[in-house]
């Protein structure tokens, strides 16, 4: 699952009552659990007590730096790259793997295949219809008046934009996907989606900038992707991408879940977390 923003009431309880269906379950959280260091923690340290192996990638929102005053937790005001790798040792303290720990293989049904937590942001090469450089994307969706927080909160220190972290980003996973055993399929885990195709329903079609990169469009044919997972749209669904489940995880905030739960008659977050492997149809 992915998305859990437990910043709201009704999502932590949620993330409280998610329980494995067999001891051996692993659990992937694919970003966005919360905003406050301490609070990702205690959220990613209750579930790892009930699963046997809980994966973390991180979404926009655990990069975001809200306050650099005095009266703010100090770990809270750490920017940028400073930010993620506090975040992995303290996930690494916990027992939670990261993207920057050695890809563990799952053996048990629908094994055995790598699974390869990610961390790639975004470059803006998701362009708005109609525009052809990123610095026009940037202008039609200011005119639009549709700019992600990231603009003014997500940090790339010490790099100087998001742009050149995510390049760096995109070289290190295609180093470390390219050098696994070439005889297992993958689970890919990042947080924003892989290929543009799941973009596409976005109500704010402008937002797409913030939402991955195409330097990652091959990815799930190159790497043998047996399904990929991904959150940050609060779109969730699977759909297929050259045979290939794409299944976003996501939670969303509360207003979003109901929503959907009046849509498919049925209280969506009982259907958390979902099932990859084994394979479902979809």
């Amino acid at each position: 699952m992915s998305d859990l923003h437990v910043r709201y009431s009704e999502n932590r309880e949620i993330s409280a009552a998610i329980a494995p269906r067999h001891p051996d379950d692993w659990l992937i959280v694919a970003g966005d659990v919360d905003e406050k260091i301490a609070d990702i923690v205690d959220v990613l340290t209750d579930l790892r007590s009930r699963f046997s192996t809980v994966i973390w990638v991180p979404g926009n929102h655990e990069l975001w730096s809200r306050d650099r005053s005095a009266r703010a937790d100090p770990i809270d005001a750490l920017r940028g790259a400073h930010r993620y790798d506090e975040l992995v040792r303290r996930c690494r303290a916990i027992g939670v793997l990261t993207p920057e720990d050695e890809f563990p293989v799952w053996t048990g049904p629908g094994g055995p295949v790598t699974v390869a937590p990610l961390f790639v942001l975004y470059d803006y090469s998701f362009l708005p219809k109609g525009t052809s450089t990123t610095e026009e994307g940037l202008a039609a969706a200011h005119a639009a008046g549709v700019v992600c927080t990231d603009e003014y909160l997500l940090h790339p220190d010490p790099y100087p934009s998001r742009q050149a972290w995510s390049a760096d980003r995109v070289k290190e996973s295609e180093r470390r996907l390219a050098e696994l055993d070439p005889d297992l399929p993958t689970v890919l885990v990042n947080h924003w989606p892989l290929v543009r195709t799941p973009c596409d329903p976005l109500w704010y079609p402008e937002f797409a900038l913030w939402c991955g990169t195409t330097a990652t469009a091959d990815w799930h044919r190159r790497f043998r992707a047996t399904v990929v997972v991904h959150g940050h749209l609060h779109i969730p669904r699977t759909i297929a991408c050259d045979g290939v489940p794409f299944v976003e995880a996501s939670l969303g905030y509360p207003r979003e879940w109901q929503r959907h739960s009046e849509r498919i008659g049925s209280h969506f977050p009982d259907l958390l977390p979902r099932v990859v492997l084994p394979l479902q149809e979809f």
